[in-house]
């Protein structure tokens, strides 16, 4: 007897590129490919698409977690596409819709629902952040069988603390990925940011200190990681051996999970579920 031969397309991610710059990454199912986030011009995001093997005319939606331009840029332009459905909050879409030359096709969602594109099942969840309506996704893939198991996305950046709501978000997430964007005494240093902007990043309602992060790492129980992204970092107010300096000192053990720290510029290799 033959042997048979199950070819069902794994589940993949990646980040096309993470920062105070910009940030926009690609998860791709059976059925759907689709980008979190646009924060680069609509001719970079094109680019970044090649070079992963992949096209623009491929993308079947953008979820956007708020209006700045790190992480919404790439609108104007790819709103054109009329094939990408746009997915975001009211108050995220009337801020974006502002500064657009013609009416977007947005898909509107409430904070804090459950939803489904395609294969996927998303949740948004609200983060304190200085922005109109900004949100973190949790986003859910697969047939829950042997062949297409469960996986579980939490996309987390921008956010001045961690509230319970998001703590209790990130728990069972399979691959996190979660915003360490400064040092303070690099953001401190800094002589390219006026005092009022330092006191915005480092508010409630501001970033993650690399600190911040790593302690909301440790700090949950039990936690289903596999893999941890640490992103959005400041090009100018942080640096990998910052991360990795705090990191150590917080985690005295190796921890049950991967983690890897993003670049500002560089994107991530392909995570197969």
């Amino acid at each position: 007897m033959l042997p048979i031969y199950l070819n069902a397309m794994s589940t993949k991610f990646s980040i096309l590129g993470s920062s105070s710059s910009g940030n926009c990454s690609l998860l791709t199912t059976e059925n759907s490919k689709i980008l979190i986030d646009a924060g680069f011009s609509g001719r970079r995001i094109c680019q970044m698409l090649e070079d992963n093997g992949e096209s623009i005319d491929g993308i079947d939606a953008i979820f956007l977690t708020h209006e700045h331009g790190d992480h919404a840029a790439g609108i104007p332009a790819l709103c054109r596409k009329k094939h990408i459905r746009l997915f975001a909050n009211r108050g995220t879409a009337n801020a974006i819709q502002q500064k657009l030359k013609h009416r977007a096709d947005w898909q509107i969602f409430e904070t804090g629902t459950r939803f489904n594109f395609r294969d996927i099942e998303i949740e948004s969840f609200s983060i304190p952040h200085d922005a109109h309506d900004p949100v973190g996704f949790t986003f859910t893939c697969g047939h829950g069988d042997l062949i297409s198991p469960y996986c579980r996305i939490g996309w987390v950046t921008d956010l001045g603390y961690a509230t319970e709501r998001v703590r209790e978000m990130i728990r069972n997430v399979d691959l996190l990925v979660l915003e360490a964007n400064y040092d303070p005494e690099l953001l401190q240093a800094d002589t390219k940011r006026p005092w009022g902007v330092k006191q915005r990043i480092t508010s409630r309602h501001g970033h993650l200190s690399n600190k911040a992060a790593c302690e909301l790492l440790a700090s949950i129980e039990n936690p289903n990681w596999k893999q941890v992204y640490l992103a959005h970092l400041s090009r100018d107010c942080n640096s990998i051996a910052a991360i990795t300096q705090i990191f150590e000192a917080i985690f005295e053990k190796r921890p049950k999970f991967d983690l890897s720290v993003v670049s500002p510029g560089e994107s991530t290799p392909c995570y197969h579920f």
